[in-house]
């Protein structure tokens, strides 16, 4: 591509650096498969980066394009790559690392166990936040035509593909284990999709969020489930939840969550915390109740490609009028800024590339 395309771009660790600014097209080393953006979804990792505290520009240069959660038409496609010009796509975030270690030889990038892997938009790589991008054929995921822009939810929605993966291979340690309630704590999108696929197993949801009215109750109550915006101590005290899906990353939230499941529980942290807080927890009395307990704790973070096919497949079969009401605003390119602004009633803002 000779031509100059746009692209949000930011020089990572500097605050106030993004931009709207041409690049050129994008080289034939990131990729066979040429794709014109359709939507670019933005998420807290964005907002960490935009502010400074995150990121890492591709060796050598200065400037990273922004943009993990992607959308896109293909262009041009080899012919043994699967992929034809029309079909929908959506990028793999995570690459393996050069060595690779045992978990990305083997494909599960995801659980990579030296941290030298690179991640589009976000870590060494160029995201898909540019008007067109190239990608390698391997971490392209086609998408089925009749989810439309909705297909902008995939990259989040892999990552609770694999907790509930986990979640189930956990469980399989006991054939006794029924689990029947669900608790979700936070009602950004990554929770109320944990509450979705809750909701698709048949478990008993619960949701807790701060926001007493709104979208996100409605969007819960809509699944079936319980909305809860009280207090965590009392939601978890009263469920005794069998699982928790934890997505705010909020420290205190997550310290009144522990030891409070039912006996076997599982606890899956989906959120990052910021370092810093400290908070003073009894941890014999912790210790004793997990032990005592068979509670298990665990943290989980992006997703290979197979978390990403499992994701695809539980979003076609989602209603999608509700999956529609988790995009609460679009925005154009040109006013990419306001696609950063806190504003309330948000749950999945995304920005929206100009088409022919």
């Amino acid at each position: 591509m000779g031509s100059l395309l746009r692209a949000i771009t930011v020089s990572p660790g500097k605050s106030g650096s993004a931009r709207l600014e041409e690049v050129p097209g994008p080289p034939l080393s990131d990729g066979t498969v040429l794709v014109r953006a359709l939507a670019l979804g933005i998420c807290g990792t964005d907002q960490e980066i935009v502010s400074g505290q995150y990121g890492t520009s591709p060796p050598g240069e200065e400037r990273l394009i922004l943009g993990h959660e992607s959308l896109g038409r293909v262009e041009a496609a080899p012919p043994d790559s699967g992929l034809q010009p029309g079909d929908i796509i959506v990028g793999i975030v995570r690459r393996p690392d050069p060595v690779p270690c045992s978990a990305c030889a083997a494909g599960e990038w995801d659980m990579c166990r030296n941290g030298r892997y690179s991640e589009r938009g976000i870590k060494e790589r160029h995201g898909y936040g540019s008007e067109r991008f190239r990608i390698e054929p391997d971490f392209a995921v086609k998408i089925d035509p009749a989810l439309k822009q909705l297909g902008v939810l995939l990259e989040p929605a892999s990552i609770l593909a694999k907790a509930w993966e986990h979640i189930t291979r956990i469980g399989r340690r006991t054939q006794e284990w029924r689990p029947r309630t669900l608790l979700v704590t936070g009602a950004g999108p990554i929770g109320l999709l944990a509450a979705l696929m809750g909701a698709q197993r048949g478990f008993d949801v619960h949701v807790f969020d701060r926001n007493e009215t709104g979208t996100k109750p409605d969007l819960v109550r809509e699944l079936g489930g319980t909305y809860h915006d009280g207090t965590v101590v009392a939601a978890v005290e009263h469920l005794a939840p069998d699982i928790v899906i934890e997505c705010t990353g909020a420290p205190s939230l997550i310290r009144d969550l522990l030891g409070h499941t039912a006996a076997s529980g599982i606890v899956c942290l989906t959120g990052v915390s910021n370092p810093g807080r400290t908070l003073e927890v009894d941890v014999g009395q912790l210790n004793r109740t997990l032990v005592l307990n068979n509670h298990v704790i665990f943290g989980t973070v992006n997703a290979n490609r197979r978390h990403y096919e499992l994701a695809a497949a539980t979003l076609l079969h989602a209603d999608p009028k509700w999956l529609g009401r988790l995009i609460t605003r679009r925005v154009p390119l040109e006013r990419w800024q306001e696609a950063f602004e806190a504003r309330s009633g948000d749950v999945k803002v995304i920005v929206e590339f100009p088409q022919i």
